[in-house]
């Protein structure tokens, strides 16, 4: 599989090189397992803002708070006006808009719900999402903010921010039962099953974007989505049996780019292309 993974990133790298500082990445690809094995690494520590990314320590705030029962799964949250948030999600057309906390983090998992994300941060709290993050040891990943629809000079300048191995290796933690607990660790790769952006890293894989919970071509895959004017960010894992051995690769690709037309579409084709490289790697193809 070594051999396989080979060069897995070179698309970044290409991208790069043609379009210098128009593009920027922080990129990891990890054979998963107990002892992680980097296959391919470009700039993988570097910080770089990465939207939605950071919802993750959002999602394991709840599922813990869930699972010591701090938190009722069925409790009902309404949205309020300091919640109102546009852009990405579901909940804002919604003429019921008081869900359940489960259901509501739902929402997260498989559309990046803005506002049911807003919902969720006011009833947990930024410091217990904080505390999340500095559970794992995680160190250059965060959540800083709720989601608006502006950023001024009084706000983080970022949603959040992370860089591409402690993403991975956070996937990793997520699919082998060691993000905080093997319980909240199945519920999350469970919930993020859901996602049905695959525009980026996932697009390569040719799953069916509204259904592939389970095996779709042989392939597995759990990820969380980042989009944002100049920021492109796809975390995950992809898992397939192949050669009489079960194989998991885990990758997080943040971009930051000029966003233009020509960038933003060189940024999606090499993303697309690393997924396909990867899709190869879990199945031999």
């Amino acid at each position: 599989m070594t051999a396989v993974g080979e060069g897995l990133l070179d698309p970044l790298r290409a991208t790069a090189n043609e379009h210098g500082d128009a593009i920027g990445w922080s990129a990891t690809v990890l054979a998963g397992g107990d002892r992680p094995l980097v296959l391919d690494d470009v700039a993988g520590t570097s910080v770089l803002p990465t939207a939605s990314i950071g919802k993750l320590f959002l999602l394991l705030a709840v599922l813990d708070d869930i699972d010591t029962g701090v938190l009722d799964p069925d409790e009902p949250l309404p949205v309020i006006d300091d919640d109102l948030v546009a852009d990405s999600g579901v909940l804002q057309f919604l003429d019921h808009q008081t869900m359940a906390v489960l259901d509501l983090a739902r929402l997260v998992g498989a559309v990046s719900d803005n506002l049911a994300t807003n919902v969720l941060l006011r009833r947990v709290g930024l410091d217990r999402v904080e505390g999340v993050a500095a559970r794992l040891g995680v160190e250059r990943c965060r959540l800083h903010d709720k989601v608006r629809d502006a950023r001024t000079a009084e706000h983080p300048p970022f949603l959040s921010t992370g860089s591409a191995a402690e993403l991975a290796d956070l996937a990793r933690r997520i699919r082998i039962g060691r993000a905080i607990s093997p319980v909240v660790s199945e519920a999350l790769a469970e919930m993020l099953r859901l996602n049905a952006d695959l525009s980026m890293v996932a697009a390569g894989l040719g799953l069916d974007p509204l259904a592939h919970v389970g095996d779709d071509l042989g392939v597995r895959l759990f990820n969380k989505t980042g989009s944002q004017v100049g920021i492109r960010a796809d975390v995950g894992g992809v898992e397939a049996s192949a050669a009489g051995e079960w194989r998991l690769v885990t990758y997080a690709v943040i971009a930051r780019f000029v966003d233009s037309g020509p960038t933003r579409r060189a940024v999606l084709d090499a993303m697309r292309t690393v997924g396909e490289r990867i899709g190869a790697a879990v199945t031999d193809e």
